[in-house]
């Protein structure tokens, strides 16, 4: 599967953005899917991922109530929808897939992922 992130911006503190990542190649319903994010000087920490049943999420504390994960299977895509942006969000967003076959506790982390999109620059600005 190819992954494709995209809808990356700049937005001032308290705007929204939505991200959409889509594959091709392979329905992306088969798949758990991962959005992860990388600041300048950071390491790459997971934001939250959506089940591969697709009605499972997950999300990293400093997002949760504030970004929502939702799967479009006709489209072929999973979405980002991040609200009340803060400066500390800033960073570069990338989309991952892994098989349905990965533990659940590696779904927190980069090893239960074995596809990566190019990432997508996210600004927020104060």
């Amino acid at each position: 599967v190819q992954l494709q992130a995209s809808g990356g911006g700049l937005v001032q503190a308290g705007g929204s953005l939505r991200l959409s990542c889509a594959a091709s190649g392979r329905a992306i319903s088969t798949y758990n899917i991962g959005w992860f994010r990388q600041a300048p000087g950071k390491e790459r920490e997971y934001v939250g991922g959506i089940r591969w049943t697709g009605v499972n999420t997950a999300y990293t504390d400093s997002v949760k109530g504030r970004f929502a994960i939702s799967r479009d299977n006709a489209k072929n895509t999973v979405d980002l929808q991040m609200n009340s942006l803060k400066p500390a969000d800033t960073a570069v967003y990338y989309c991952a897939a892994g098989t349905k076959s990965k533990i659940l506790s590696t779904l927190l982390t980069a090893a239960g992922y074995d596809y990566w999109g190019q990432g997508t620059q996210v600004t927020v600005s104060s």
